[in-house]
């Protein structure tokens, strides 16, 4: 079979992720042995694949294909997760588009519709998965909408309900106006702005030629204002506290009142207070017993319905219905023209907005259903202990003091959000406003009946089902009070607690995940495993940074900055993707992602179809067996890369068990690019016509299985095709075992790396003086230490084309000298050397060892970098003092013997 120029990664990935699928391999049953399990992090279902899941769900699949090749029972559930603003925002767009209003159909309807376009593309980011190669347990796809998943939050809703830490209550939420639902404040993203700072004159009551002067952000809410605070000890407003002011435009009296709160600094030092709007009001509001009136509504438009007790003018009526922010400017308008605008600043400032809808968010006194987080994490103190403790370890390490600052400052948790698409919050009311918390509305119906009984003080009453009128609460539970049990529900273990699989994979191994939910899932899974399985849900959480373009930017549709994976793929291959995304991700730290990395990954693949082909080339050009020796140079090559492969195993695998994977995968590359391809492969290859060793060829494909074996979590595609053209094999590297790391021989490493620094130094002296690859030399070896040699110098000749090499004791004069650590080699050719050219470079070389050496002998002439510093990093640094030394001594004497 004749192999094409270069991989072509297009059909050859179609080709084996169908294989793998058909053999089942990624499909994963209880057993007996080790488990090694992964939950996908749900991406929404109206998602499409982008860079930060490329990055996201490369480190899972390395992570699960590695401990598939380690034997282990690696299962990794995909799944995706409802989304309820995101989604039922994408319905009311395909509603819209068919010509019908959202508010023109009943929740039923709604729903047919959301299943309608869920069932058409909320599956598109799964099949995109499979592109990127992930081996997913696609027999067990989640959904948090699913019959057992549904059943199991309203389970758990009603669980908490009935421990008194689920609640409903009026109070100040975070309000999406676009959304037109509750946010917690974990969905609430807060944004630098140019704002303005408004200077406004309240008019004394008793005296209207007086007035106090009030800066505010957001005139549009003036017509909600009950109450002007200063500070106790603002000497400038002492004599006002107790007084009263008018509300420009409603004409409103309101008191002037004094709270240690207020910012002497800040404006004029007094604040208007509008309890309905800004949640430090509200809490100001309760204290002093104010009044709180909400002059927006749902929308964010303006509105007169709690003001009518007022008799409001029709200059106040005018503004019902006008949004916000041009009602903001048509207040000022207004009270400009009263002649109660002093002034209008530029201001810096900050304002909160939707995470999904991006809209400006507005506080709002709503009644909503909460969860008492403090009290819950009372119960479950292991939630923060276990991360402390490492009993669930976090990589990086650093972000466990973001985890323990903010549960050791944990609010409220607003969990009921005003959409249709999500489980539908089981409380049911009567007429007369009593709440019953049930499954269904038999259940509550009885609930309600048991609470009447009990009323009528143990009458006997037997009203019919129809006498109690429940309605059922229309708000659904927030997104995440779903996916918070997704370690658990994705084996059924709320569902269907105790059944054999979430027995045998809870808790899950490794959980792969961004830093920003660290709070929205990661810190709420944790509470809900020890709450409903008294353990942990993972063992190890893996954060990875973020995804920014080359000039460090967060990637977004409106910078134009974010490239379509897809594309990538058929234009770089999937394994070319992973590879450029991995390489560049340091662990748990932003990556500056540069689509040369994928141009790198690319090259990679060529580099090993190269290899396959010179490989391929040497199979049928093999010397029988027992017919010749093999060369010293063979048995050396053969040593030093059996002894660096077991080196390398042994550092992969203590990379991946501390999650450094862009690091394991650089040390892969170079061992596979470098060390095989550039000088093993180099080392064994046999002379023009000649054949190769037979044992040699056969340990050379036993060396590329197994670097194929390192490589395969990392790039599986193309890792897989080449494993079978290799040779006739009767497995998938998929699944095959990997072996397991040797002690390496560390003499043996020191004169491979020796011979490498060697062959690169001659090469290079070579090349400077400008040798034809055809023109022999003669090299004399000076060194202390000529047994080190004795192995190595058939490779070396025949790399530095040295007809002869020589070890001697004293400097040969009229030569190259070449200085490699303590040794000497002075290279002799029949040409004429230019003595003007060799003393420049030598000139030259000795300025940048002094130089070097200065630097070194600098830093260890540094009593804090000596007290500090490992020993290791110490000696090190006293090699290569001693290393410098000897080669500007090595230079110095070639300088006098030209």
């Amino acid at each position: 079979m004749e192999l094409s120029k270069n991989y072509i990664p297009n059909e050859i990935e179609t080709k084996w992720y169908e294989h793998w699928l058909a053999k089942g391999y990624f499909n994963s049953v209880p057993d007996e042995r080790e488990p090694y399990t992964i939950v996908i992090p749900p991406p929404n279902v109206t998602g499409v694949l982008h860079m930060g899941h490329c990055l996201n769900n490369s480190i899972q699949d390395i992570l699960i294909r590695n401990a598939r090749m380690q034997g282990k029972n690696a299962c990794w559930v995909p799944g995706t997760d409802h989304a309820s603003i995101a989604t039922e925002a994408k319905v009311v767009g395909m509603l819209r588009e068919r010509g019908i209003a959202k508010s023109s159909i009943s929740r039923e309807e709604f729903l047919k519709y959301a299943w309608e376009w869920k069932e058409k593309y909320g599956g598109i980011i799964l099949q995109q998965l499979k592109k990127l190669g992930c081996s997913l347990d696609w027999n067990r796809t989640s959904f948090t909408m699913d019959d057992d998943y549904y059943k199991s939050v309203i389970k758990v809703f009603i669980d908490l309900h009935e421990k008194g830490i689920i609640y409903r209550g009026l109070r100040m939420v975070n309000w999406d106006p676009v959304g037109k639902t509750a946010l917690s404040d974990e969905e609430v993203i807060f944004k630098d702005i140019d704002s303005k700072l408004y200077y406004v004159k309240y008019l004394l009551v008793d005296d209207s030629s007086k007035s106090m002067m009030v800066a505010t952000t957001r005139p549009e809410t003036i017509l909600g204002d009950v109450a002007i605070c200063v500070h106790p000890n603002d000497d400038r407003y002492k004599a006002w506290i107790g007084k009263e002011v008018i509300v420009p435009i409603i004409n409103r009296k309101i008191p002037i009142i004094a709270d240690e709160y207020v910012d002497i600094e800040f404006g004029t030092g007094a604040l208007k207070i509008t309890p309905a709007h800004d949640k430090n009001d509200n809490e100001l509001g309760k204290k002093h017993n104010l009044k709180a009136l909400n002059t927006l509504d749902v929308e964010g438009k303006f509105t007169a319905e709690e003001l009518s007790e007022e008799n409001p003018s029709a200059l106040v009526l005018s503004y019902n219905g006008v949004d916000r922010f041009a009602l903001r400017k048509k207040i000022v308008e207004d009270i400009n023209a009263l002649g109660q605008i002093e002034k209008i600043e530029d201001y810096k400032g900050q304002v909160g907005t939707s995470e999904r809808t991006g809209a400006v968010i507005e506080s709002r006194l709503s009644l909503q259903w909460f969860m008492n987080m403090k009290e819950f994490l009372n119960r479950n103190p292991e939630t923060l202990s276990a991360v402390m403790n490492d009993e669930i370890k976090f990589h990086p390490e650093k972000t466990k003091n973001t985890y323990s600052h903010w549960l050791n400052n944990i609010k409220d948790w607003c969990i009921s959000r005003q959409l249709w698409w999500g489980q539908q919050i089981p409380a049911w009311y009567d007429e007369d406003g009593n709440c019953y918390v049930a499954a269904n509305k038999e259940e509550a119906i009885a609930k309600a009946k048991a609470e009447r009984q009990k009323a009528e003080a143990g009458k006997t009453l037997s009203p019919t089902v129809s006498t109690f009128n429940l309605t059922q609460d229309e708000d659904c539970l927030d997104t995440w009070f779903s996916s918070w049990l997704w370690p658990m529900e994705v084996f059924k273990g709320i569902s269907h607690p105790g059944n054999k699989d979430v027995e045998y994979y809870y808790p899950s191994t490794t959980l792969v995940t961004g830093q920003d939910i660290i709070f929205f899932w990661v810190a709420r899974m944790i509470m809900a495993g020890y709450e409903y399985k008294h353990d942990l849900p993972f063992k190890d959480v893996y954060f990875t940074g973020m995804v920014r373009d080359k000039l460090g930017r967060k990637m977004s549709k409106q910078l134009g900055n974010s490239p379509d994976l897809l594309e990538l793929i058929d234009k770089y291959g999937a394994d070319a993707v992973r590879f450029g995304i991995m390489f560049s991700s340091p662990a748990g730290n932003d990556l500056m992602f540069d689509e040369s990395s994928l141009e790198q990954g690319r090259n990679f693949n060529n580099k090993l179809w190269n290899a396959l082909k010179l490989v391929k080339l040497w199979e049928g050009r093999q010397s029988e067996v027992g017919s010749r020796e093999s060369g010293v140079e063979e048995t050396f090559a053969v040593n030093w890369f059996d002894n660096r492969l077991n080196e390398v195993k042994a550092e992969v695998e203590e990379l991946m068990k501390q999650f450094r994977l862009s690091e394991a995968l650089k040390v892969i590359y170079s061992l596979i690019w470098d060390d095989f391809c550039s000088w093993y492969l180099e080392w064994i290859k046999p002379g023009f016509e000649q054949p190769i060793d037979a044992s040699v060829y056969k340990k050379t494909v036993e060396y590329f299985d197994e670097l194929l074996q390192l490589l395969h979590p990392f790039m599986p595609f193309i890792t897989e095709e080449i494993y079978h053209l290799l040779k006739e094999q009767n497995d998938d590297l998929c699944v095959k075992q990997q072996s397991t790391a040797g002690s390496p021989q560390s003499t043996v490493l020191t004169q491979g790396k020796l011979l490498k620094e060697v062959i690169t130094a001659i090469r290079d002296a070579r090349n400077k003086n400008q040798f034809k690859p055809k023109d022999e030399i003669i090299l004399h070896l000076q060194t202390d230490d000529p047994e080190m040699y004795q192995s190595i110098i058939s490779i070396l000749a025949k790399q530095v084309n040295a007809k002869q090499i020589h070890i001697v004791s004293e400097a040969i004069a009229n030569t190259i000298v070449v200085a490699v650590e303590k040794d000497r080699f002075y290279i002799e050719s029949e040409r004429q050397l230019d003595s003007t050219v060799l003393k420049t470079d030598l000139l030259k070389d000795l300025e940048h060892q002094k130089n070097f050496l200065q630097s070194v002998v600098k830093k260890l002439s540094n009593e804090r970098f000596v007290q500090n510093a490992k020993p290791e990093v110490i000696a090190l640094e006293q090699k290569k003092q001693a290393d410098a030394e000897a080669r500007i001594k090595t230079i110095e004497e070639s300088l006098a013997n030209l």
